[in-house]
């Protein structure tokens, strides 16, 4: 990939609109635009951070009216000349403008191009830039919040000054190396051991925070468990308000997950309907049942339906002692076909009719309850599945680290696990990294981002 010519690409999506972004990066993007552009007042000097009113033309031949925005360097997005063309948002606009800016000097940028620049000029480390894709794409109230807070680099910070703090005493220990006939030390061993100790307590947290992390970005998961015939399925299409599951008086008709997503509110769930809770010799049936108790510990929250005729207090007291890190809420279900005064007896179930589409709200309020309470209050959580894995190396290597000193290993031998631990936790903002790493990251970015 050329990091050093000028290239465009449409920022917005392909296909007719009302208007298309189209933007320039490089060091000819000012002067392909004065090309391409002209100015209504042709007697006003460009200004970088203004937005000019003029036209797109190819020598002689109107293009369009449009609104150009000139950035100059290094105040850009890519650190680089930047120039965003604001057009109508024809198909065959885009096209004809696309085409003159790669006749007068671009080329089509790549796959995250822009963003790449913008790493590769310093504006932003290689965490914060996968943030910007992952805010792109966030679907939801709670994968936006987590993007938008590592965008803006919080984790970023935690991560350089954890690498920051071991660095110096790895200079220390480099420095007693150099030094090694003397036999000094620079490096205060019990300090450093405690650092150690501080850093891996910190990773431990980072770590446990990926399945939270990974709720937020994805969804939560919600587990509808039950035993056969309860409703589970009827509830889950009154959720989704389709016929996504098939609804059957037979018991054992679901006989595998059933898996859905549904926004509420900015918030989105995962729900899974599950085969009914029962002994069975039936083998696909009991294949169906050992995935709904898979379903339940993958899952945040559980939603444990009974029926008119269901006692299952044993069972649900059985799963509220085996699952004390979930939410389960209990949904007494066909209440259109119970005494009005038993909706009283206990007011840790919610009463519903999922046939009826009756108090239905209730679970919807629950829900939204559960995913506000998730909401990250200052917490650095992570969600990057190459974030997980560098800070599960560098933790290795730190187990490697305490060894080393506890066996009162040479020096050398030690600062080649503290060497281990400084490029994993560089690998993931970026200060240590390769084209292939790169190539990895970017490849699924939008073409104008």
């Amino acid at each position: 990939m050329h990091l050093h010519d000028t290239i465009c690409a449409l920022s917005t999506p392909l296909g007719q609109g009302a208007l298309a972004l189209i933007r320039l990066s490089g060091p000819d993007a000012y002067t392909v635009m004065r090309k391409v552009f002209e100015p209504k007042n042709q007697q006003e000097a460009f200004a970088s951070h203004k937005v000019y009113f003029g036209e797109i033309r190819d020598d002689d031949q109107w293009i369009d009216e449009v609104l150009v925005t000139y950035f100059k360097k290094p105040h850009s997005y890519t650190g680089e000349d930047m120039v965003e063309i604001s057009c109508h948002g024809s198909s065959y606009i885009q096209k004809c403008i696309l085409e003159l800016l790669i006749r007068k000097g671009c080329r089509m940028a790549e796959g995250g191009e822009f963003s790449l620049r913008a790493f590769m000029n310093g504006k932003m480390d290689l965490l914060q830039t996968e943030a910007v894709g992952d805010l792109i794409a966030s679907q939801s109230k709670l994968s936006h919040q987590l993007a938008f807070e590592h965008m803006r680099g919080g984790f970023s910070l935690k991560i350089k000054q954890l690498r920051a703090d071991l660095l110096r005493f790895a200079s220390l220990l480099e420095l007693e190396l150099d030094f090694a006939e003397e036999e000094v030390e620079f490096a205060d061993r019990n300090e450093i051991q405690m650092l150690i100790v501080n850093i891996k307590i910190e990773i431990h947290a980072l770590l446990d925070s990926f399945q939270k992390g990974n709720v937020l970005k994805n969804g939560i998961p919600v587990a509808i468990v039950g035993k056969p015939n309860v409703g589970k399925s009827t509830l889950l299409n009154t959720l989704l308000n389709e016929d996504r599951a098939i609804v059957s008086d037979i018991p054992g008709t679901t006989r595998d997950t059933i898996e859905d997503c549904i926004n509420i509110q900015g918030y989105t769930f995962r729900f899974i309907d599950t085969a009914g809770l029962r002994a069975s010799t039936d083998v696909i049936e009991s294949f169906g049942i050992e995935r709904s108790y898979k379903a339940m510990e993958e899952a945040m929250l559980i939603l444990y339906m009974v029926d008119k005729e269901g006692d299952d207090k044993e069972e649900i007291a059985t799963l509220r002692k085996k699952y004390t890190d979930k939410t389960i809420y209990v949904l007494q279900n066909k209440i259109d076909l119970l005494n009005a005064a038993c909706e009283q007896e206990d007011h840790e179930i919610l009463f519903i009719s999922a046939k009826k589409k009756i108090h239905i709200d209730r679970i919807m309020q629950a829900l939204l309850t559960f995913a506000e309470g998730l909401q990250s209050k200052g917490e650095t959580l992570i969600s990057n599945i190459r974030h997980y894995e560098a800070l599960h190396k560098a933790y290795d290597s730190l187990l490697q680290v305490e060894t080393a000193f506890d066996q009162k290993l040479p020096t050398d031998l030690v600062m080649v696990h503290v060497k281990d631990v400084l490029m994993h936790l560089g690998e993931i903002t970026g200060e240590i990294t390769n084209d292939d790493i790169l190539h990895s990251i970017f490849k699924d970015f939008c073409i104008g981002k």
